[in-house]
């Protein structure tokens, strides 16, 4: 699976990683690839963390890589929406987007992506540096919590979860 990742909206939606950047904006970018790179090692993922760089950026799109993972800043005049956007789709992979960016994750289900959105995806990095278990995915309840009928089966397509959405949890399932 490839995870994208909107870098600043997560540091923006997490209060580990906002309380480094309040130091500096560069702390809390190394905060964030720290924490990224030990989720990398322990789950296997491919992971791509886009910053934005259109107001002091370069005038080229800037690649690095640090801790196995990719990190993408857009270029002056370019805001990483659109960088994501165009990862996106020219992706024919697996392909989860971590944002809280309505218009993102919009436009990743529209193509069949799965998005999260950044604070249930903060939740799952502090989970896994704690060394718990990720596997169920925060803020998706499990399909048969929410039958409190006791002894009673779920029946027929009514009960059943749309094929978009059993999709996306087996997705979230493999984070």
């Amino acid at each position: 699976m490839h995870i994208i990742v909107d870098g600043y909206n997560l540091i923006r939606q997490s209060d580990t990683f906002r309380h480094s950047e309040r130091k500096s904006l560069e702390e809390g970018r190394n905060a964030l690839i720290r924490s990224l790179a030990g989720y990398r090692k322990l789950r296997g993922h491919r992971i791509t963390v886009v910053f934005d760089g259109w107001v002091g950026g370069s005038p080229a799109e800037e690649r690095d890589s640090a801790g196995g993972m990719e990190i993408i800043y857009s270029r002056l005049g370019e805001k990483a929406d659109e960088v994501i956007k165009r990862l996106l789709a020219k992706g024919d992979e697996e392909i989860m987007v971590v944002t809280s960016d309505r218009e993102i994750a919009t436009f990743a289900v529209r193509r069949g992506k799965t998005a999260i959105a950044s604070p249930a995806f903060d939740e799952l990095l502090e989970r896994s540096a704690a060394g718990s278990s990720a596997e169920d995915t925060p803020g998706e309840g499990n399909p048969d919590d929410d039958d409190d009928r006791t002894g009673m089966k779920r029946k027929g397509p009514s009960r059943r979860l749309s094929k978009q959405k059993r999709a996306a949890l087996a997705r979230f399932k493999k984070l």
